[in-house]
């Protein structure tokens, strides 16, 4: 018999499979990033090192999926506990138990897999950075600490309940309305990923050759530009899933809207992000430069990731436009400092991250924020500038912990001889060394 009753039960039960099927598609499009991040990493390279960049790719989604299953989710999403131990990560669900909240509907089973899919491509934004030159054993043991460990942590101070996510301005009354904002993890992801392969670069040391006696960068141009381009388009689509998804429900109009939005904030900002770096680069060099295309849109879409539900859509392209700089400058402050980066994986992630987490406070608009009282949207849009302190105070907290946990480990692995490979193995290439021959067989 139909009641108001149980209409309403059939409503919310078609809302729930909405929801499912849609952060299912996002997290086959999320996780269609690591094909991106394969076929990227790869043409970047030198064809001698194929096989290893790939086997890493692959394996940062399976080693991903074990330590996120274990410890990852309960470590961002777990029920806080009382006390500061809870607001700093969380405390249950660890291997997926059932806690406070429960996890045994379909919405919790689904929200752990998206989780995971971005795990996995925060994992796998490391690997281009120590690429050519790192021990197998060595990476491995970085995904599953960065995917266990490092990674969750940041996931659970800004998304799940911790102390970023809702800071307190007023201590008098407990207002925690609006802290730090990052839709879809220019912070929380990219910069994780970024600051992590920094840490790992600067490490391993530079791939022997990249640098003369004075210093000076000697070119080690990859061996397919067409996989970069290939890589570079799946990336593309890929972030549809990343920033759509984010919005975690698809069941309204204003659901819908949000969304819509949020796709062609994407699009503008990857589109500027590319456009800027063709003619940067040929303004400097007189060369239509197609990898710096491909980095270009790359960094754009890095720079939206946080605002791209709360910018408008010319500051989506302007987000992309000063993206294409900040990867130019961080590209050649790399090379100053002899860092060697051979997909450039901290400027576009790291650096641009940082743009992007905080253009938010700069430019996000309050009409998009939601509920919002004491100006707190972004500083040149007519706010009073407490959002940008947020999101600065994310930067640096970021930045510390990502760097002060894994410049350690990959210090501890290197005076104990497990972060670099011999001299012999990469003169010969990690193919022929490690893998069982050349990824191309051409006999």
């Amino acid at each position: 018999m139909l009641t108001v009753e149980t209409n309403a039960a059939s409503i919310a039960d078609l809302q729930s499979a909405n929801n499912t099927i849609f952060l299912l598609f996002s997290t086959a499009l999320v996780f269609f990033m690591q094909a991106g991040f394969a076929m990227l990493c790869a043409g970047s390279i030198r064809a001698k090192n194929v096989k290893n960049i790939l086997l890493k790719n692959v394996l940062d989604a399976a080693v991903g999926a074990i330590f996120w299953y274990l410890f990852g989710y309960g470590i961002a999403f777990g029920v806080p506990g009382d006390g500061n131990a809870g607001r700093f990560m969380g405390e249950a669900d660890f291997a997926l138990g059932i806690s406070a909240v429960g996890l045994g509907n379909g919405n919790d089973w689904i929200h752990f897999l998206f989780q995971w899919s971005f795990a996995a491509a925060a994992a796998t934004i490391t690997s281009g950075a120590m690429a050519e030159r790192t021990q197998f054993a060595a990476y491995l043991g970085y995904s599953a600490l960065l995917t266990g460990f490092v990674y969750p942590t940041v996931v659970h101070w800004a998304w799940g309940s911790g102390w970023l996510s809702s800071v307190p301005w007023k201590k008098d009354d407990g207002d925690k309305s609006l802290a730090y904002h990052d839709f879809a993890g220019s912070g929380v992801v990219h910069m994780t990923g970024g600051f992590a392969g920094l840490m790992g670069a600067i490490m391993v040391g530079p791939r022997t050759g990249r640098f003369d006696a004075q210093g000076r960068p000697i070119a080690m141009p990859g061996h397919n530009a067409a996989l970069v381009v290939l890589g570079t388009f799946i990336l593309w689509v890929g972030w549809y899933g990343f920033n759509c998804g984010s919005q975690l429900s698809a069941t309204t109009a204003a659901d819908a809207t949000a969304i819509g939005r949020v796709g062609i904030t994407t699009t503008l900002a990857a589109s500027a992000g590319g456009v800027t770096s063709l003619f940067l680069n040929y303004a400097l060099y007189k060369v239509w430069d197609l990898i710096a295309v491909c980095n270009g849109v790359l960094a754009g879409l890095v720079s939206i990731t946080a605002g791209c539900a709360v910018l408008d859509l010319y500051m989506a392209v302007f987000a992309g436009f000063i993206g294409a700089f900040v990867l130019f400058g961080s590209s050649k402050l790399l090379l100053k400092l002899r860092i060697d980066d051979p997909l450039e994986a901290f400027p576009v992630h790291g650096a641009c991250g940082m743009w992007g987490v905080l253009a938010v406070g700069l430019f996000a608009k309050e009409k998009y924020l939601g509920d919002n009282d004491n100006d707190r949207y972004g500083a040149l849009m007519g706010g009073n500038g407490r959002l940008f302190g947020v999101q600065l105070l994310g930067v640096v907290s970021i930045i510390l912990w990502v760097c002060g946990i894994l410049g350690p480990f990959f210090f501890v692995l290197k005076q104990a001889g497990l972060l670099r490979t011999s001299a012999e193995e990469e003169a010969a290439g990690l193919d022929e060394s490690k893998h069982g021959g050349s990824a191309y067989n051409n006999a």
